[in-house]
């Protein structure tokens, strides 16, 4: 690695150091799907978003549930303390696509029809309310 990269990549661990975040690859649901799960929650409180999460009716929103427990967990984890209700909430979220599994269906006569079975990357962003305020 050449020194500019390597001094590239020190500074974004060093970014990272004080970001909380948990990252889900390889998600086996298209990232359309993905996306109205992840809408919901953009924006709101932690533990309220929780509840959402808990009671949608979308199979991501199982997913994406375990994913934002891992992100209070690495919250509290960098903090050492526990985190309460209304301290934390969902910064930033988004969703990219990853590999696509393409397949083919037989058609008539002879044809055969592409399938593309999808699959996405969520990122998940947790933050508290008096670090923006102090900013």
């Amino acid at each position: 690695m050449g020194s500019r990269k390597h001094i590239k990549a020190q500074e974004r661990k060093e970014a990272n150091k004080s970001l909380y975040f948990a990252k889900l690859n390889n998600v086996p649901t298209s990232p359309r799907k993905m996306r109205l799960v992840v809408d919901m929650i953009r924006g709101m409180e932690a533990f309220k978003a929780l509840g959402v999460l808990k009671f949608s009716t979308k199979e991501a929103s199982g997913r994406v549930e375990k994913l934002l427990l891992s992100a209070i967990n690495n919250w509290e984890q960098k903090n050492d303390k526990k985190a309460e209700a209304g301290e934390l909430y969902v910064s930033e979220v988004y969703v990219d696509s990853a590999r696509m599994l393409k397949r083919l269906r037989p058609a008539p006569q002879g044809r055969g029809h592409r399938i593309r079975k999808r699959s996405n990357h969520v990122t998940l962003f947790v933050d508290t309310k008096k670090s923006e305020n102090q900013e």
